[in-house]
């Protein structure tokens, strides 16, 4: 009787042990609720990204944040530029030097705050997510609508600043969710399916980023502008549901192999994240050089509906303007 007691009291604290662990198993995005609830464990890492991109500063991290949040700004060490292509992914061994600061490790799951405003600051969160999770980290989320909801929740917040502990990351690259040029080069005319993740206007060719140095779009491509999945006035990402409907049709299969792209991987971060991560699509990966990138080398080719037309009323744009 005795015996059975002991074994009835270490099953108890086996089934505590393995709620506790249940508890932190996060969602690609997590609900303020969710956050409220695991903010105060060691293994939770929350990252303010909120910065001037996002049309906000350190400043305002400093004036209140959710507590025990770092501050963690975008692009930062998260991106960098090589030559004349911007954004890319920086070296390996400066994320993990980055990551082990911030105090991130195996185990420790990281929680990213966007400042819940548009699409495009959205992306800035899904780059970070693609990045850790490229990094072989998958304890990572997206809280949903960011530092928004949670002050609209008049939740509580904490000023100053707040300092990382730092830990050992050491990163395991999943060399499938990263793509370069001359792959993508190599899987042009193949079943695989090439998204652009930018407005209609650069997809077409009568707009494009400062940076390129072409109009027009990779041959082949799907339009998919990443602001169609975010609702500005809430603040997130639309419901499952409704995300669901805007895939462009013909991609039933899940497991169709598929390159994000946009102009610098950054708004192909969204596409990513939501047909990756939140509607199981299995073999999605991110060409971070882009158009940037693509548009630079001339051997590869252009599709674009620009017309001289465009040419001569952009020159004289540029002389009025």
């Amino acid at each position: 009787m005795q015996a059975l007691k002991r074994l009835t009291g270490l099953g108890a604290l086996v089934l505590s042990l393995t709620l506790a662990q249940v508890a932190l198993a996060a969602t690609p995005l997590v609900s303020t609720d969710w956050l409220a609830e695991n903010l105060k464990r060691d293994d939770t890492i929350v990252l303010d990204i909120r910065s001037p991109f996002a049309g906000s500063s350190r400043e305002a991290y400093l004036k209140g944040h959710i507590p025990g949040a770092l501050w963690s700004e975008y692009p930062g060490y998260w991106r960098t530029d090589r030559g004349d292509v911007v954004g890319v992914l920086p070296s390996v061994e400066k994320l993990e030097a980055a990551l082990s600061e911030l105090g991130v490790a195996d185990g420790k799951t990281v929680v990213i705050v966007p400042a819940g405003g548009n699409s495009s600051e959205f992306s800035a969160a899904a780059r970070i997510y693609w990045t850790l999770k490229y990094l072989g980290h998958d304890e990572v989320s997206i809280l949903d609508g960011g530092h928004r909801r949670w002050t609209e929740e008049k939740r509580p917040l904490e000023t100053g600043a707040v300092t990382p502990v730092g830990d050992m990351f050491v990163a395991e690259p999943r060399a499938d969710y990263l793509t370069g040029t001359s792959d993508v080069a190599r899987r042009m005319n193949t079943s695989t399916v090439l998204i652009d993740g930018r407005p209609a206007s650069q997809f077409a060719g009568q707009a494009k980023h400062s940076k390129a140095t072409r109009f027009g779009r990779i041959p082949g491509a799907v339009s998919l502008d990443q602001g169609v999945f975010y609702d500005d006035k809430a603040g997130r990402l639309k419901a499952p549901s409704e995300i669901a409907k805007l895939v462009p049709q013909g991609l039933d299969d899940k497991d169709v192999d598929i390159v994000s792209y946009c102009n610098t991987g950054h708004w192909a971060a969204t596409n990513w994240f939501v047909m990756h991560e939140l509607l199981g699509y299995k073999n999605v990966s991110l060409y971070d050089e882009s158009m940037v990138g693509w548009s630079q080398d001339e051997s590869l080719p252009i599709a674009s509906e620009r017309t001289m037309m465009d040419d001569v009323k952009a020159f004289f744009s540029n002389i009025f303007s």
